[in-house]
């Protein structure tokens, strides 16, 4: 399936999600724009958070342990990737200024950047629940008459949308990828040089994955599972 198909099955799927198709540009910007600055930011403060937690202080002396999105703000990652996407109607997602971190100073560099690299995926999923949350607060709002709460249910759909996106995403073992990290801290060593190699061509990779619809095939099931998981958990049913 390519993926702008799994983005049609998730409007199939969930019908609120088909008022976005009559938004325009400026209001799907407004309604994306959160959503994404903050999945981005977490997920980078998060890194950085654990990193000083096992005693790589780097991130916090240069100030990047800050949950003011300027500070991590990639001018082509974080602004015209995702514009771009969301003109063009493609698969929304993008990245931040990676947080600095010294391996050296852990205390256990193998083991521990693992640790700090699921820290970023996870902060995702928790930030996707908080979306949900925050979509299912829209729907009550709607069912007591009150029209905010459509741009709540969709904001927080998006919020949703690309926490699962960046979590299931980073979570693939490509360099430099977060999932990389992990499989590097339980691979045997001799096998590490090798697999540090691919890292200079992980992105064209990733590139490669999203233009022939391979990245859709991969992270499509686990997109739809959770937001499925979610919609159920907290008996979304928008009155749309």
């Amino acid at each position: 399936m390519h993926i702008p198909s799994i983005l049609m099955a998730f409007a199939q799927l969930y019908g609120y999600t088909l008022k976005m198709m009559d938004l325009s540009l400026f209001q799907k910007i407004i309604i994306w724009a959160l959503p994404v600055l903050f999945a981005i930011t977490v997920h980078e403060v998060a890194h950085g958070y654990v990193a000083s937690k096992l005693g790589d202080k780097t991130a916090l002396i240069l100030g990047r342990l800050s949950f003011n999105p300027l500070k991590h703000i990639d001018l082509i990652g974080t602004v015209l990737v995702p514009l771009v996407l969301l003109i063009f109607g493609g698969f929304i997602f993008g990245w931040a200024k990676p947080v600095p971190i010294n391996p050296r100073n852990l205390k256990n560099p193998r083991r521990d950047m693992a640790i700090v690299s699921i820290a970023g995926p996870l902060s995702n999923f928790l930030m996707a629940i908080i979306w949900a949350i925050i979509m299912k607060l829209g729907v009550i709002l709607m069912a007591h008459g009150a029209k905010a709460g459509l741009p709540i249910i969709l904001m927080g759909n998006a919020g949703i949308f690309i926490n699962l996106v960046l979590m299931l995403l980073n979570l693939i073992p490509i360099p430099p990828l977060d999932g990389s990290r992990i499989v590097a801290a339980i691979i045997p060593m001799k096998w590490l040089y090798y697999y540090d190699k691919i890292e200079p061509y992980g992105f064209i990779i990733l590139i490669l994955l999203i233009f022939s619809g391979m990245l859709g095939f991969i992270i499509g099931p686990g997109i739809m599972f959770f937001h499925s998981l979610f919609i159920s958990i907290l008996h979304i049913q928008p009155p749309i």
